[in-house]
């Protein structure tokens, strides 16, 4: 399975930052987990088996879950701007 390539990677970033040089935050964080989680979904639909694969994406999953009931605590309006961004549900 191929890792995503830095320029999505920078790409994604770049519309998810708060500030420049911005890597950390939960937006900059679930924008990434979410460009993550859509790969690993179609990875297996192709390789329904890859369980590994598949335990990762539970895991990418939780982890998003998690950032965005934090941001969700913190700011409403942080919030509500990520899930639209995203595609996401709210």
């Amino acid at each position: 399975m191929a890792k995503i390539n830095l320029k999505n990677k920078q790409t994604v970033l770049t519309k998810a930052q708060i500030h420049k040089t911005d890597t950390g935050s939960p937006e900059a964080q679930i924008a990434l987990l979410t460009q993550s989680i859509a790969h690993l979904t179609k990875h297996l639909k192709t390789n329904p088996k890859d369980y590994s694969s598949r335990r990762g994406l539970l895991k990418k999953v939780g982890k998003r879950k998690a950032l965005l009931n934090y941001l969700k605590s913190v700011s409403l309006s942080r919030y509500k701007k990520v899930i639209s961004a995203n595609n996401l549900k709210g």
